[in-house]
């Protein structure tokens, strides 16, 4: 092989060596910090992984809402009209949250299904619906339709 030849292909090796390992470095730094969003529905049907960060949204549930009398802690339903999930959040809620109203909780899933939340998000206007939540109502209402 022409050694001009020869230093450009240990170039381009390099290159792409050097490239896969930058993009695999990158997913696994970046493997903790994935939050997947699941709807109520798979969550329930056991589809949310357990123990690790995920979105839940949904509508919270009327008449779930209980709040502890020494705490912090809320704990309240969200359902998307075809099963509902149990979230308990300590801290303070944001001003429009409220029952009836749509909701994205993260947070972690635990064993018994019921998703500790570290962050709960309430819609911002009257108009406002969190992408994934307006999808995840809208399948729900579809697959009513279709049973």
């Amino acid at each position: 092989m022409h050694p001009v030849r020869k230093q450009r292909l240990w170039v381009v090796l390099s290159i792409v060596l050097f490239s896969s390992a930058a993009v695999g470095l990158a997913a696994y730094a970046l493997r903790g910090n994935i939050n997947l969003f699941y709807p109520p529905v798979e969550v329930a049907a056991g589809k949310a992984p357990v123990d690790t960060p995920i979105r839940v949204g949904g509508m919270v549930v009327e008449g779930s809402v209980q709040r502890s009398d020494s705490t912090l802690e809320t704990r309240f339903a969200v359902t998307d009209y075809q099963a509902t999930v149990t979230v308990v959040y300590e801290g303070i809620l944001p001003d429009l949250f409220a029952e009836g109203e749509g909701v994205v909780a993260s947070g972690r899933l635990n064993a018994d299904g019921v998703l500790n939340a570290e962050e709960v998000l309430a819609k911002h206007d009257e108009n406002y619906m969190p992408p994934e939540v307006a999808e995840a109502l809208k399948n729900s209402a579809t697959a009513g339709v279709s049973q």
